[in-house]
């Protein structure tokens, strides 16, 4: 087992050597025999830091600890490893040892939601686990603003979900116990994340391949069509892409009126709705936009299928009426979104819609051939940001 002395360990919990050794005479935490401090010593020390830099004062903390009303020693249990503790090297001394940018592998720092690091600072230890994704990427030809990029799509998207995982375990772990002493709550929630733990890094894991399958196979497919339409053995498909907007109408007023709880409701309901969906036309979520959801559709056909499909869903689940609008066009693919403006006309025809109603532009209507879907022409219509009356079609099923 690891083992520090006190100026390793008051370097590796991002403490001062005299901050240290003023938790020990506190008695917030304690060497062992030999005056070395052990991994778990070292995370308290960084937990009691955070929690005075929060305003819990110190000599409070350690009265509640004397009482044995709270306790730090959760913080021995394997589980909270990932508390990681700040390594020996720098991130200008990682740079020199690796060869990566150190404006890059700083960028690390922030993907994972602190502040912006100096290159002087120390490196955390899980952080170094992700420069060999850094390393083979740049080996392979990525360039490192393309990198970067991807670092902060990955830090965004998986916020998200350890947000509503620490939301998850404060509800129906944490507070359940909230009548119990401090000890017993850390006691159950230590026993609780060693349970879990393994399991989510595990299952997010799956997650990213199981994904990653879909769009591999997507690139597979374009480069197969390629290949025989350059042997003049298939012609590529013409259709362009469509983006897909979906509104739900009187969502703020919604929410004004029946309290957060409602619309966090409203929103699992849709999210459940909407992803079933679009996913069954070849479809997908790209992010969602406080009283709506943007959508991307490799075939505007069958986006036009699911936009008529959500619609009708977001009805019968007794939601207020969606209203949505398509365009189809080119997009530029960046960090896990869409830009241009493809995506800014699908947006204002989604605004032009009426409650309940799918507008689609010309281009769409053009690119449907063979979908089951009746177009009826609007009219030239101009719209908000757009130069030129564009040609709307309301699109419904057929009967």
């Amino acid at each position: 087992m690891a083992s520090y002395a006190k100026e390793e360990a008051a370097e590796r919990a991002g403490v001062s050597v005299e901050e240290l050794s003023r938790q020990v005479a506190l008695g917030i935490l304690s060497p062992g025999a030999d005056g070395r401090f052990t991994a778990g010593a070292v995370r308290k020390a960084g937990m009691a830091h955070a929690l005075e830099a929060g305003g819990v004062p110190l000599e409070g903390l350690a009265a509640e600890i004397k009482s044995g009303r709270l306790s730090l020693d959760f913080l021995d249990n394997p589980a909270y490893e990932t508390f990681a503790l700040l390594s020996e090297l720098t991130f200008e001394q990682l740079s020199t040892q690796t060869g990566v940018p150190v404006e890059l592998l700083m960028t690390i720092r922030e993907a994972v939601g602190s502040a912006v690091p100096l290159p002087s600072d120390l490196v955390r230890e899980n952080e170094l686990a992700i420069v060999p994704m850094l390393e083979a990427k740049l080996r392979v030809g990525y360039p490192a603003a393309v990198i970067e990029s991807s670092l902060r799509t990955m830090g965004d998207s998986l916020r998200r979900f350890a947000l509503t995982e620490a939301d998850a375990f404060r509800s129906h772990v944490i507070n359940p116990l909230t009548d119990r002493p401090g000890v017993e709550i850390a006691a159950a929630a230590g026993a609780a994340s060693g349970q879990l733990a393994p399991s989510i890094d595990a299952a997010l894991l799956a997650v990213y391949h199981a994904l990653e399958v879909h769009d591999y196979t997507a690139n597979i497919i374009e480069g197969f069509e390629a290949a025989l339409a350059e042997a003049g053995l298939k012609s590529r498909l013409a259709h362009p892409p469509a983006m897909c907007f979906l509104d739900i109408t009187g969502y703020t007023r919604l929410t004004q009126e029946r309290g957060d709880a409602a619309a966090a409701d409203l929103a699992t309901t849709l999210a459940r709705l909407v992803e079933r969906t679009s996913v069954r036309h070849g479809g997908r979520p790209v992010k969602w936009l406080g009283d709506g959801v943007m959508f991307f559709f490799p075939n505007p056909g069958p986006g036009v299928a699911a936009a008529l499909e959500m619609v009708a869903g977001v009805a019968d689940a007794g939601l207020p009426p969606a209203h949505v609008g398509l365009h189809a066009g080119p997009v530029i693919f960046q960090a896990g979104d869409y830009y241009g403006q493809t995506v800014n006309v699908a947006s204002r025809i989604a605004e032009y819609a009426r409650p309940g109603e799918v507008l689609v532009s010309q281009d769409v209507v053009d690119a449907s051939d063979g979908t089951e879907v009746v177009f009826r022409e609007v009219g030239p219509v101009d719209l908000k940001g757009v130069s030129g009356a564009l040609r709307l079609h309301a699109a419904s099923r057929p009967g």
